[in-house]
């Protein structure tokens, strides 16, 4: 699967997700994290760890798209970078993972991106 070698790319996401669907049971941080490497170890990629400054740099950026939810991406202030995804009812971090691993076909390992 093309995963991307930057793991705080996707993390990123991840993270504004769990904070933003973190009452629903299954949107723990490790319920994300463990969908998560589950992939990456499918690819043969160490697995990630939760970070505390990629999750709160993802809750001050949820919270300034909170009033408009416009999918525009963070710039990640030069340090990361984020997959945007969008779900509804009973979407869960399992999801978002399918999501973002589904977009395997346009990966380029090369290059990373």
């Amino acid at each position: 699967m093309g995963l991307s070698k930057n793991s705080s790319l996707a993390l990123v996401c991840f993270a504004i997700l769990a904070m933003v669907h973190s009452s629903l049971a299954q949107n723990s941080p490790q319920d994300y994290l463990n969908a998560h490497n589950t992939v990456r170890a499918q690819v043969g990629v160490g697995p990630m760890t939760w970070d505390p400054n990629v999750a709160d740099f993802a809750q001050n950026y949820a919270n300034q798209r909170a009033g408009d939810c416009a999918m525009i991406h963070s710039g990640g202030g030069g340090v990361y970078g984020e997959n945007i995804a969008t779900g509804s009812g009973d979407f869960t971090g399992a999801m978002a993972v399918d999501l973002w691993a589904g977009e395997e076909p346009d990966y380029d390992y090369n290059s990373n991106s």
